[in-house]
């Protein structure tokens, strides 16, 4: 009698992407129009000059949102351009309404690609991206805290929301309740920016303060939760 195997994970995933990462490559060496643009955006999203990021992002009209979600897809394997500073940008170039639903729509697409690779491209593949060291150290975070640590982590703008879609995908957590959490611990971010985001000051001091806040949240739930552990 055969031994009943497990199904097999689709390919497709895997395949599309590296189609995609080939053309992108053939298109750069082979296209120069698609050689500037690259090049170009590169400059503008490395430069760490709020006002020419905004001025690049609305050249592109109606076609910007479209570029904002694609960057922030993207910028999950360039770690020199942070996804907070797209969210500031989104947020001043289509002011606090649309920038708002740019970015939540951004943010749950680029973790839902992040999802994908950590589910599809595996262990090996996140390792080498992030580290082993990371990786272990997110994976034990997934593992004690579940909904909670993805929620803290989308909250706090200072910590790897990259990371930790890759690692929710390596382990196969639940793809609405990694989606869920995700939506839950953005919104309070997205919200302070589209509150704080017209003026450079109050924006430092808003995302400061939103973040001191979140991490003294978190402190006090795991203080709680080890607690209620340790009398069980």
């Amino acid at each position: 009698m055969n031994k009943s195997s497990s199904p097999k994970k689709s390919k497709l995933p895997l395949y599309l992407s590296l189609l995609l990462v080939a053309i992108l490559v053939i298109c750069y060496f082979a296209v120069p129009p698609v050689n500037d643009f690259f090049n170009e955006a590169w400059s503008v999203l490395t430069s760490d000059d709020e006002a020419r990021v905004k001025k690049w992002v609305e050249d592109f009209g109606w076609f910007g949102p479209v570029v904002i979600v694609v960057a922030m897809i993207v910028q999950m394997f360039l770690l020199v351009i942070p996804t907070i500073l797209l969210m500031i940008v989104s947020t001043l170039a289509y002011g606090p309404f649309w920038g708002s639903i740019i970015n939540f729509t951004a943010v749950i697409i680029a973790s839902s690609v992040g999802y994908a690779i950590g589910k599809y491209l595996g262990l090996s593949f996140i390792e080498h991206l992030l580290g082993e060291k990371t990786t272990k150290k997110i994976t034990t975070f997934i593992q004690e805290y579940g909904f909670w640590a993805v929620v803290i982590t989308r909250i706090n703008p200072f910590l790897s929301n990259d990371a930790i879609s890759f690692v929710a995908g390596i382990l196969k957590m639940n793809y609405w309740k990694f989606i869920s959490a995700t939506a839950v611990g953005i919104t309070p971010l997205i919200l302070l920016i589209a509150i704080t985001g017209q003026n450079t000051d109050s924006l430092k001091t808003g995302l400061l303060y939103g973040s001191i806040a979140s991490l003294i949240i978190f402190g006090g739930y795991i203080w709680w939760d080890k607690k209620r552990k340790s009398k069980q």
